[in-house]
């Protein structure tokens, strides 16, 4: 079996990843301009100067027969504060960038939430603040209102999970908190309600093309096979997972999953009580949505564990120094006999067929699925314009034929976006961590194939893995 014809095979990028450009042509800041300033060890610029380089980007699309790209528009380059004023530059130049797309054949899938609240926004509490919710439907709003005659394929937001865990439990995001599982828990059910409100939107607008959203969605499984591993396994797979599963797909939280989530922050200090309007606004959003976004890189197997939180960040590549234990949930292990990256990420394919398999049986209303990020992070090695990058050619062939595989079993996949496209700026871990197809050399802007451009290239020209 080959991946069906009308399979869409694309690269991932994100704006304040690949355009620089963070403080010129009229955008306005966010909170990451201050955090990396002041950790003063890398910073957004250059990036991969998409904001100047997306001609060349599209065009290695078009010759590598990439037909989908995935792009954020950034919030505060369309409204510098979040509300109020627009910056008709910032306006003009997603223009450009969808008109090129299409010139090169190439369909924009395009997110308008990646990590980036304008930092007006997020110093008045971010997603902890209603305020929030209100200024980025209207922001949401006006994007569809703006690009609808260039845009079929839109997503809220880029990984709701992965925002509050990094802001509020692993303190690797602004405003670096660590270890406040209550407000993790409230950032993410009011970027849901946010989501539902967009959703909404779009829909009762009229606007042509289709909506979703992305989760960042790893595996969870108990280190052994005992009944407190499986509990905790449960417990950490609930709070990253089935909570923003419910609340996409039900518009509403199980008491399975209530239960769970206020016994968590409780034990954290704090409470979960959301709004009956609020919840009766997402219930009307979660029958609207046209497919779900799943990003996976990795699992993980999950000990109980009964001490405080204690979390340590490998953002360097230093192989074996991650550490995650959650007070009340449980640890995260290493499992004899499943690689890691350098950055102690687990390469475990199956459990994106898990996971593929567990919401088409959980969450039978799904409709579609796109793989919309997968790849591996890779201290790449540039030798006169050669980049021999096996080991990711490796680790996207496994995930293929992973996916290819649930497709057989009867799950319905629309795609697969490739992160990254090109080398882009990573994070909490600068440019040293690299994920692209094509190589940046990003003294000189200069893009170089990787084996695994080649690679992709003859999958999608196959529409098919490579045995």
């Amino acid at each position: 079996m080959k991946f069906p014809n009308d399979f869409v095979f694309g690269g991932a990028t994100a704006a304040y990843q690949c355009e620089g450009e963070t403080r010129t042509h009229g955008k306005g800041k966010v909170a990451w301009d201050d955090f990396l300033a002041a950790q003063g060890r890398f910073s957004g610029d250059p990036a991969s100067d998409f904001y100047h380089q997306y001609p060349v980007d599209l065009d290695l699309c078009r010759k590598f027969h990439i037909k989908a790209i995935r792009i954020s528009i950034a919030w505060s380059r369309i409204f510098p504060e979040g509300t109020g004023s627009i910056n008709q530059e910032g306006v003009d130049f997603y223009h450009r960038v969808f008109q090129e797309c299409h010139k090169n054949g190439v369909e924009p899938y395009v997110t308008l939430h990646h990590f980036d609240t304008p930092d007006t926004l997020h110093k008045a509490g971010d997603f902890l603040n209603k305020d929030t919710v209100e200024a980025y439907a209207s922001y949401a709003k006006f994007c569809f209102e703006e690009y609808h005659q260039e845009v079929k394929y839109w997503f809220t937001f880029n990984e709701v999970w992965p925002v509050a865990t990094n802001q509020y439990i692993e303190g690797t995001f602004p405003p670096g908190i660590k270890y406040d599982i209550p407000k993790a828990i409230l950032s993410m059910h009011y970027m849901m309600l946010a989501h539902a409100k967009a959703v909404l939107a779009f829909k009762e607008g009229g606007y042509p093309g289709q909506i979703g959203v992305i989760h960042s969605l790893e595996t969870r499984y108990p280190y052994e096979d005992c009944e407190e591993d499986r509990l905790a396994a449960k417990k950490e797979d609930i709070l990253a997972n089935q909570f923003v599963l419910d609340a996409t797909f039900l518009g509403t939280y199980t008491d399975e999953t209530l239960a769970v989530i206020r016994d968590l922050a409780a034990l954290n200090g704090g409470s979960f009580d959301p709004d009956p309007a609020d919840l009766a606004i997402m219930k009307k959003a979660a029958s609207m949505i046209d497919y779900l976004g799943m990003n996976h890189y990795q699992s993980h197997f999950i000990k109980s564990y009964d001490g405080e939180n204690d979390i340590f960040h490998n953002g360097t590549g230093e192989k074996g120094t991650n550490r995650f234990r959650l007070k009340g949930i449980g640890e995260r292990m290493f499992k004899e006999g499943i690689e890691t990256t350098d950055w102690d990420w687990l390469i475990y394919p199956q459990g994106m067929y898990d996971m593929i398999m567990r919401i088409k049986k959980q969450y039978p209303m799904y409709k579609a699925i796109y793989i919309t990020e997968n790849g591996m992070g890779y201290k790449d090695t540039f030798e006169d314009g050669f980049i021999d990058d096996t080991p990711r050619c490796d680790y996207i062939n496994k995930h293929l034929k992973a996916l290819k595989q649930a497709i057989a079993d009867g799950a319905h996949v629309k795609g697969y976006f490739v992160w990254s496209l090109m080398d882009v700026f990573s994070w909490s871990n600068g440019y040293n961590k690299r994920y692209g197809l094509f190589y940046v050399d990003f003294e000189t802007q200069k893009r170089y194939p990787k084996c695994s451009a080649y690679y992709y290239k003859m999958v999608i020209d196959r529409k098919d893995v490579i045995e």
